[in-house]
């Protein structure tokens, strides 16, 4: 059971407020509880915070950031269960789903914990020529300083984690604004590192609406601002002065299946349907669409269309559920009216494509416009589109005919067709033999065009929060 009420965090401490958040099970529609909210003093003070515990964070030693971080991966780990269920509630992600996100949590601040011991620098030849005898350069890495982060509904323990585990290896104080929709998960981590000996000021976590936001953004006392969520980054980006920026805003991920495919269709099938349709398609890597190689095509679509009337679809909290809820109604009602308006211009429903209040059916369509918004656009929901080809340059030129470009996957016995899509997708990544979905929480994460730009992983992201320092030593 979830608590009445939950707090803030300001400058490392619980505060309360007498401005409440609801907070909504997506399944039931019910309130399931509220969290205190903060006013624009509470955020001047936890930024005010955080300028002040950058010299006590740099100062912080790696061990004392790494003893910090297994600290969370022991205590996440003894609040699993609670950990699962409260994002099962928030998010409506089916608990078995939910159970895999509390262990990419903890597996992110352990790889974490891993990094902060290791943020090395470089010793440089600068003995180039008869001029420079004599002359060694050094580099090292220092924290950046204070940081903001902004984190959507989806993935409201992982993606927090990929932002605030890199931080405090890195050094850096932080403020958080988690999803007003989802910020539950983001509080409990915060409990978790209140229990620490951070330094004063060193993390706040504010539930902020949208509205009042605009400091974690504008303010140029923070040294980055990292960002996941929809194309509204772009404008953060714009609104942002002169901080680095890291974005993470979705795609519209697609998958080819190449024709020496046949005899592993079941398998490919399997994986089609957990990247199309794991948590209700809610997700910037889900599977949106799939493009078959003709020799493939049909056997392909029969099989899928099988697989998918199979799911299980209900209250997320039934451990036999694989589809839950979407967000909210209104996500669900936008989808839904793409889903309409792809048929009426001439796309199939191969299955699914009804609606009730936020529950919209696995969806599989062909036929598709090019033009058509559930196409072109990021689905974002329980969607995936199928589309035969002829050869590996007309799958490739199916594939970069987006406006996004985060992750692709290619199932391929052919090294060639392989190496092809390496090179030649506009892809942040290109994941062969498995679904664009793909992601472990230590490799370089991100993507080009509307998808945003900069890497998350965390050691990519310790590079973000931190900046190079060159010494020069002449003999």
């Amino acid at each position: 059971m979830l608590d009445k009420t939950y707090p803030y965090y300001l400058a490392n401490q619980p505060q309360t407020s007498k401005t409440l958040l609801d907070v909504f099970d997506k399944y039931s529609g019910k309130l399931a509880t509220r969290v205190a909210m903060p006013d624009a003093k509470a955020t001047e003070k936890a930024i005010a915070a955080a300028v002040k515990a950058a010299k006590p964070m740099r100062e912080f030693k790696p061990w004392a950031r790494q003893a910090v971080l297994q600290h969370c991966v022991d205590r996440f780990s003894a609040r699993r269960d609670e950990l699962a269920e409260a994002l099962c509630i928030e998010a409506g992600k089916p608990i078995k789903d939910a159970a895999g996100e509390v262990t990419r949590l903890i597996e992110t601040f352990r790889i974490a914990a891993e990094e902060a011991v290791r943020i090395n620098g470089e010793t440089l030849n600068l003995e180039l020529a008869a001029r420079l005898d004599g002359y060694h350069g050094y580099t090292k890495r220092v924290p950046l300083g204070p940081v903001s982060f902004i984190t959507p509904f989806n993935f409201p323990l992982n993606l927090v984690a990929h932002k605030v585990a890199p931080a405090i290896a890195a050094g850096c104080p932080f403020v958080l604004k988690p999803s007003e929709k989802t910020p539950i998960g983001a509080l409990i981590i915060g409990a978790v590192l209140a229990e620490t000996d951070l330094p004063k000021g060193a993390f706040s976590v504010l539930p902020l609406d949208g509205a009042h936001a605009s400091p974690l953004v504008e303010d140029p006392r923070f040294k980055l601002l990292s960002f996941t969520g929809g194309q509204i980054g772009w404008d953060l980006k714009a609104r942002a002065g002169h901080k680095k920026v890291t974005l993470e805003l979705g795609g519209n991920a697609a998958c080819i299946v190449d024709g020496d495919q046949g005899p592993k269709l079941d398998k490919v099938v399997e994986r089609l349907i957990f990247g199309a349709f794991y948590q209700s398609g809610q997700s910037c890597i889900g599977v949106q669409r799939i493009y078959a190689h003709a020799d493939v095509y049909e056997a392909l679509k029969r099989k899928l269309v099988a697989a998918t009337k199979k799911l299980k679809a209900g209250d997320p909290k039934d451990k036999s559920v694989f589809l839950g809820p979407m967000i909210d109604e209104a996500a669900a009602e936008r989808l839904h009216g793409w889903i309409v308006e792809a048929k009426q211009a001439g796309g199939k429903i191969l299955c699914g494509g009804r609606r009730r209040g936020n529950m919209l059916d696995a969806t599989l369509m062909e036929d598709v416009p090019a033009d058509a918004k559930a196409n072109r656009m990021e689905a974002f929901g329980p969607f995936a589109l199928l589309a035969p080809f002829q050869t590996i340059d007309e799958a490739i030129a199916l594939v970069n005919d987006s406006d996004y470009g985060l992750q692709a996957g290619i199932f391929t016995d052919s090294l060639e067709h392989a190496m092809r899509a390496w090179d030649e997708l506009e892809q942040g990544g290109v994941v062969v033999n498995d679904i664009p979905s793909f992601r472990v929480d230590n490799m370089p994460y991100g993507g080009v065009k509307l998808s945003g730009l900069g890497r998350e992983g965390v050691r990519y992201a310790i590079e973000d929060m931190s900046e190079l320092r060159l010494m020069v030593m002449r003999r």
